[in-house]
């Protein structure tokens, strides 16, 4: 990851340093099963878990020769560890190491992920509850609809990370599968109990079935959960920014003290992190794609997959630890401009209450076309004339024979959506507490 994105949480977990370090992690409890088992002498992992270090330059020094890194890495550490280095590797092939080591940064991945997930929820909870009532127009195909509240639109937003969230949850569950069966899964050179018990100490389960290496559908289930949440980070962001349109103007992301929107124009305030949030989207689901071709590999495998790897898995992790970060300051700070929402509820002259009318009339005893018609004709006088919908509505000598001035005034009421609103946020909280939250 380019350092303008970097994330230390994340970065810490996919670096050179800690990925050596994991593949030692698993080759000491390797031979602590190997030796559990009687396969090599007791007390050789005690030797190599005391003197080998992680030499980064020496391991790439070998690599220049080798050409391989894991052989680069073998051997440097077979060299700071005497005599009990020939038993360091023993038994195993390289993605025995490599797959299983994946599989714990993966794990350490969704569990900073899900960590850092829970602040954004909570952000976005706390300012659904704060416009818990706040009405604002809805929209549907860019046009004003019916109205909603702030709150909900939100909530929205928070039913969907926390849907993001447990799917990681499972994912965890997916994914923390390693292998030491050998060079085609076939456990030719060690017995399967070493794979049992190695993995065990690691907090890993077998793969069922392997060949040399995990299958990848278990790559994708990684990359496809964190994308998953970049998808709701992004429905996010791209809400902001259309309702921060200067005509719209209902919220804008944070704008700091010293911030400038333009080299050409002083006046500009651009939803820079919202559009910065989304095109970082489009880049998630473009590494998804990328492990989806990693998925049929020739015959026990090849190693196309490999390059694919090195750059997704780390980059995607961190990309998307970024993306949680930013949104959530950008709810923490978000602007609400509630006298613009409740310009532009206005702007259509009531039209936004045209459903509620629809119905009315149909329960006063006209058929729905009959209704719709009458509906229509003064929605389009209203669009187009002077008056309001309920001025025109008022004049219609069909609804003057049906109903009482009052009865359709009563129609026209804001805050008849507020029982529904209570109702809906507290299926939405009684999620959030099952998870804790």
């Amino acid at each position: 990851m380019i350092d303008r994105y970097r994330v230390d949480e994340i970065k810490q977990i996919w670096d050179e340093e800690s990925r050596f370090r994991t593949y030692l992690d698993v080759e000491i409890a390797v031979m602590e099963a190997q030796e559990r088992l009687g396969i090599i002498p007791k007390g050789m992992s005690k030797k190599v878990k005391e003197s080998a270090r992680i030499d980064i330059r020496g391991i790439k020094e070998i690599e220049e020769v080798t050409r391989h890194d894991i052989i680069a890495f073998v051997s440097s550490i077979e060299k700071q560890t005497g005599d009990a280095g020939r038993f360091v590797h023993y038994g195993l092939t390289s993605s025995d190491v490599i797959d299983t080591a994946i599989a714990i940064l993966m794990k350490r991945t969704i569990e900073t992920i899900i960590g850092m997930l829970d602040g954004l929820i909570k952000a976005s909870w706390e300012k659904a509850v704060e416009e818990k009532y706040t009405p604002i127009v809805g929209r549907t195909h860019g046009i004003h609809a019916e109205p909603t509240t702030l709150g909900l639109k939100i909530l929205s937003w928070v039913s969907e990370l926390n849907r993001a969230k447990k799917r990681l949850n499972q994912t965890l569950g997916f994914v923390t599968y390693g292998k030491i069966s050998g060079p085609v899964g076939t456990y030719s050179h060690l017995p399967s109990k070493v794979e049992k018990i190695a993995l065990e100490k690691l907090g890993l389960k077998p793969e069922p079935v392997s060949t040399q290496i995990v299958p990848r559908d278990r790559y994708i289930e990684f990359i496809y959960s964190l994308v998953m949440v970049g998808e709701a980070i992004e429905r996010m962001a791209m809400e902001i920014r259309h309702l921060q349109r200067t005509e719209i103007r209902e919220l804008e992301e944070p704008f700091t003290k010293g911030q400038r929107g333009s080299s050409a124009m002083p006046h500009k305030r651009n939803p820079i992190v919202c559009e910065r949030l989304t095109g970082m989207a489009r880049l998630l689901r473009g590494y998804l794609v990328s492990v989806l071709e990693n998925n049929a590999l020739w015959n026990e495998r090849d190693i196309s997959h490999s390059s694919v790897e090195r750059i997704v898995l780390p980059d995607a992790s961190e990309l998307l630890a970024y993306m949680i970060k930013k949104a959530t300051f950008v709810i923490e700070n978000l602007t609400v401009y509630r006298e613009n929402m409740e310009r532009n509820l206005n702007l259509t002259k009531g039209l936004i209450f045209s459903g509620s009318v629809l119905l009315f009339l149909v329960k006063k005893g006209l058929t729905r076309d009959e209704a719709y018609k009458i509906v229509q004709r003064n929605g389009m006088k209203a669009w187009e004339g002077e008056n309001s919908f309920l001025d025109y509505l008022l004049q219609d000598e069909d609804i003057k024979r049906l109903c009482k001035e009052e009865e359709l005034r009563s129609l026209f009421d804001m805050d008849k959506i507020h029982s529904s609103v209570d109702e809906i946020f507290g299926r939405v909280e009684k999620e959030l507490r099952k998870h804790n939250l």
